[in-house]
């Protein structure tokens, strides 16, 4: 599945019915809001972003997407208006695997897209975490407990592959709040704690890993399991 952020409705239809007709699955989004609630339903094998947007940015919108666990594997292509090269440069400084600037041939953008979607099948994939009854691939999006599906929210699921990344080492709520919500979030760090309960809440015998450092922040605890990555 293909993600295409674009607030011009012709372009967007446009590529859309082109890569469907083509055999590959893509959906459209004008909006940045549509575009995230999207993302917390179903992560696509690609997305392709437009720079200049309402509501948010597409370079705002890439940095997010490249500090996040679960979406920072995901190839993207900048799509813009704008030929220069700052912007250019601006782009694939900020993660963005393709940069393909309008007006642009429908042929020679289904080309890349594979051409990038082959490049990046090749990588190695994250490594699965097991600690005791947990398990989660950051890949797959999948968390079990005790071999049973554990469905988690979009930033449930971001926090407990941070924490994992970093096993035995402490984050702070600020770390979280900075890699999980992103630099411009300007909420109260109350909001990390909530979700780590809830989180704590939906993975049952397996929340116990999830240590609070008084004071200080939050960790997966090697202590209280036998703790693997592969």
């Amino acid at each position: 599945m293909i993600y295409l952020l674009e607030d011009d409705d012709s372009i967007r239809e446009l590529v859309t019915y082109t890569l469907i007709s083509v055999g590959i699955d893509a959906k459209g989004f004008a909006l940045p809001s549509e575009f995230w609630n999207a993302i917390g339903q179903k992560l696509p094998d690609l997305i392709m972003l437009d720079i200049m947007l309402p509501e948010e940015d597409g370079i705002t919108i890439l940095k997010k997407i490249r500090a996040s666990a679960a979406l920072k594997k995901i190839p993207v292509i900048m799509l813009t208006a704008k030929g220069e090269e700052y912007d250019k440069v601006l782009g694939l400084d900020s993660g963005a695997d393709d940069y393909i600037p309008k007006p642009f041939g429908m042929m020679e953008l289904i080309a890349r897209i594979r051409a990038l979607l082959r490049r990046t099948a090749s990588d190695d994939e994250p490594a699965a975490y097991t600690i005791g009854e947990l398990y989660v691939d950051p890949e797959k999006h999948i968390v079990t407990v005790n071999n049973a599906p554990v469905t988690l929210t979009l930033k449930e699921f971001e926090i407990l592959c941070a924490l994992l990344k970093r096993q035995g080492v402490v984050m702070t709520r600020e770390q979280l709040l900075n890699q999980i919500w992103g630099y411009s979030y300007d909420g109260e760090n109350r909001t990390v704690d909530v979700h780590i309960r809830t989180l704590r809440q939906k993975l049952g015998d397996a929340g116990k890993y999830i240590v609070t450092v008084r004071g200080i922040g939050y960790k997966i605890g090697e202590e209280n399991g036998e703790n693997q990555t592969f």
